[in-house]
């Protein structure tokens, strides 16, 4: 039985289509009940329990040999980084006296040691804590293409997509379901098999191009306009983000365009091209 963090997002979504499509047997722990049929619908168990309560995630845990773990993103309005924190310490203190034989964590690029960096430290901690206590396969995905989704309106009604990176500035950038294909295959890999997997796209993408993805994909021209770092913050605040939550995302930004993203030297690569994914986007929103 594979056990499924954030499996009614996106990404652990994803992970657990990939396994019921390959019959894996699969759990869904989730909050909120109602969410229980959709994935019932298609094979899958589900166990109703918050994943900031150690003991009821380690009663799920114990019903299954492997797991799938996402920190879930904490509501930016408040003091994210804190409670992002907290959660990362409840799932693997979860982990004690589990019997899980592995664990597949969700990470991302550019996790490092430290503090004020938000999610890169979260993740990073989240990484070395559940490797401390079983076989732990670390994928680090690349920014996700679904980041974009938010640009859509600007986009379609003003032709302009708006970015806190320069127009040209390349980044590596993932599809979930392609995360969810490669999550579900390292879930599968021999429990020996332990350390870090990136995951990409097909190459690397720059604002420009994201523009150019959604002028095609909405017949009408896209331009870029890139907010200056001066105004990050603020932005960020705008958007309704409390300061310390808008704080630690311009930090990162700043991170990724300062020092680049990583470049590991084996990524994986998922099959899914930024225009295929806007060009969806953009159809299941007309």
């Amino acid at each position: 039985m594979h056990i499924i963090l954030g499996g009614t997002g996106q990404v652990g979504g994803a992970v657990a289509r990939a396994l019921l499509a390959r019959g894996e047997p699969v759990t869904i722990v989730t909050r909120v009940p109602s969410k229980a049929q959709h994935w019932t619908a298609q094979g899958a168990r589900v166990a109703v329990a918050d994943v900031r309560d150690r003991e009821a995630l380690r009663q799920v845990f114990r019903t299954g040999r492997r797991a799938f773990l996402l920190n879930p993103p904490a509501d930016p309005t408040g003091d994210s980084v804190r409670e992002e924190l907290e959660t990362a310490a409840a799932i693997a203190g979860a982990l004690s006296e589990s019997g899980l034989e592995k664990a597949v964590v969700a990470s991302t690029y550019g996790a490092r040691p430290g503090r004020g960096a938000g999610d890169l430290n979260v993740l990073y901690e989240l990484e070395q804590s559940v490797a401390r206590q079983l076989p732990t396969r670390v994928m680090r995905g690349a920014y996700y293409m679904s980041n974009w989704s938010s640009a859509l309106d600007s986009a379609r009604d003003e032709g302009v997509l708006h970015t806190f990176y320069p127009a040209e500035f390349e980044l590596p950038m993932v599809a979930p379901e392609d995360l969810g294909q490669a999550a579900a295959r390292l879930l599968l890999e021999p429990a020996s098999r332990t350390g870090v997997q990136h995951v990409e796209g097909p190459r690397r993408y720059s604002p420009a191009d994201v523009a150019r993805a959604f002028a095609a994909a909405l017949g009408r021209q896209v331009s870029t306009v890139t907010i200056p770092r001066e105004r990050w913050q603020a932005t960020f605040e705008a958007l309704g983000f409390s300061q310390q939550a808008a704080r630690s995302y311009a930090a990162m930004t700043a991170l990724t365009l300062d020092a680049g993203p990583e470049q590991p030297t084996a990524p994986e690569r998922g099959p899914t091209s930024l225009q295929t994914y806007i060009t969806r986007l953009v159809r299941q929103q007309q």
